[in-house]
């Protein structure tokens, strides 16, 4: 079981996502922007590892630009050498990467324009894994979509268009159960159809379900992933203590966390700490896992090497 979070590390002096308007974009401005985003992903990583931290997700603003019309900067080659050491440090350190496109990456969407750019933006990230020469181990993440108030062909839209899509996309590509769209059920309808792996969202899984317990729901969406695919992801957070229902805690909340190791002791994933204080929660993770044979299991590997 490998521990990460989301994007930001909140410890550091830099940001991996930074970018500018677009009234002011410039070949300048733009090769400046990245530099600064791959040099502080850089930092993200050897702070991660300094600190048994061994999954992360990149943000997806790591290229400002990089699926809209006005990129026709060759951003890929002009950094190459750049992505490749970050990404012989992230393989030589056995560290897992994921991105997750925002929401407007919709794939079952009723516009043909929107597809279009979902499918654009969904290159970008793999051209981001390509050039960091990661495996299909390393995932992209989205949910569904909509619904458009008839989800059986707004699942068999996105069956349709995930058919299309080229097999290095489909590589990396899975898709997570939402809070209030597309529950497991849903996301085991579409992977009979399409074999794409799944995460199991926890915390939206709490939300919208139809009563499957926790463990059978992680072991249901484990079947869907094959060797290639790597361990099988998990997203975990809890419910906001004051904001309610469909609001993500600010911190960990251990007792709730060691109530969630306890019911999946016997099932191996990577786990991504979706919570607000990022790398810190990691940390306070870390620190309860250190008794888990499965967090355990990761350090005797490192020790070994």
């Amino acid at each position: 079981m490998k521990i990460g979070y989301p994007c930001i590390n909140l410890t550091l002096n830099c940001r991996s996502s930074r970018t500018f308007r677009l009234r002011n974009y410039s070949e300048e401005r733009l090769i400046e922007t990245i530099e600064n985003n791959l040099n502080c992903l850089a930092k993200i990583l050897e702070f991660n590892y300094k600190n048994n931290i061994f999954f992360f997700r990149i943000t997806s603003d790591l290229i400002p630009f990089a699926s809209h019309p006005i990129m026709k900067f060759d951003w890929q080659e002009y950094f190459k050498t750049k992505f490749k050491e970050i990404g012989v440090f992230i393989k030589k350190n056995s560290m897992r990467i994921t991105m997750h496109p925002g929401q407007y990456t919709v794939l079952n969407s009723k516009s043909d324009r929107v597809v279009k750019n979902s499918i654009k933006e969904l290159k970008y990230h793999v051209d981001v894994l390509d050039l960091l020469g990661l495996n299909s181990e390393s995932k992209i993440i989205t949910h569904v979509g909509g619904v458009y108030g008839d989800k059986k062909n707004s699942i068999k839209r996105f069956i349709e268009q995930h058919n299309k899509l080229n097999e290095n996309i489909k590589d990396h590509y899975i898709i997570e159960n939402d809070d209030k769209n597309y529950q497991l059920k849903d996301c085991l309808l579409i992977n009979e159809s399409t074999e794409i792996p799944i995460v199991l969202d926890s915390y939206h899984h709490y939300c919208y379900n139809q009563g499957e317990l926790l463990e059978k729901a992680i072991e249901l969406v484990n079947n869907t992933w094959k060797k290639s695919d790597g361990l099988p992801i998990v997203h975990y957070s809890s419910e906001h203590p004051l904001k309610g229902k469909y609001r993500h805690a600010d911190e960990i909340d251990i007792n709730h966390f060691k109530n969630f190791l306890k019911k999946t002791i016997n099932i191996n994933f990577d786990l991504m700490l979706e919570i607000k204080n990022k790398e810190k929660s990691a940390l306070s993770a870390i620190k309860i896992l250190i008794n888990d044979i499965r967090f355990m299991q990761i350090l005797a590997e490192f020790s070994n090497n």
